[in-house]
């Protein structure tokens, strides 16, 4: 009974070894047709094949050059997170520059008299200066509100 079992093992250790190192054959006939078996065929010269199994790889590239390949890609997110980041810091720039020039005009437009503090001093601006103040404010309307320049 021993003798059974230990023979039984040993040839099911043996099978998937065997199975394994099963030969294929390529050979081509009189017609140009490639066949493939896993016997020789009588008659006709064949050439034995090296088979893989599992899943093969596509990707030939070494460990090395995947980590390189991660790294900079990696990298670039980074920057287009860093670049949209700035981004939003500008447009948030260009809305608070718009909303101030916008409310300096409503004033100008009011026709309030704009009193300034020069060295200490309050003075009122002449109508030149808030002509002057007005081109400015329009100026930085003009360059703030509109959509943004790519």
């Amino acid at each position: 009974m021993n003798r059974k079992i230990l023979m039984l093992t040993l040839l099911m250790a043996l099978v998937p070894g065997i199975a394994h190192s099963a030969s294929v054959y390529k050979w081509t006939d009189e017609n140009g047709v490639t066949h493939f078996g896993d016997r020789q065929p009588t008659g006709s010269k064949a050439e034995q094949v090296s088979v893989r199994s599992g899943k093969g790889s596509t990707n030939r590239t070494s460990p090395q050059e995947q980590v390189q390949a991660m790294e900079q890609e990696a990298e670039k997110r980074q920057l287009t997170e860093r670049e949209r980041a700035e981004m939003e810091a500008i447009r948030k720039q260009r809305e608070a520059n718009c909303a101030t020039a916008e409310a300096n005009l409503k004033i100008i437009d009011s026709n309030a008299r704009i009193q300034v503090e020069e060295d200490g001093e309050r003075r009122y601006l002449s109508p030149e200066e808030i002509a002057d103040q007005r081109m400015r404010f329009e100026k930085i309307a003009e360059e703030n509100c509109g959509p943004m320049e790519e």
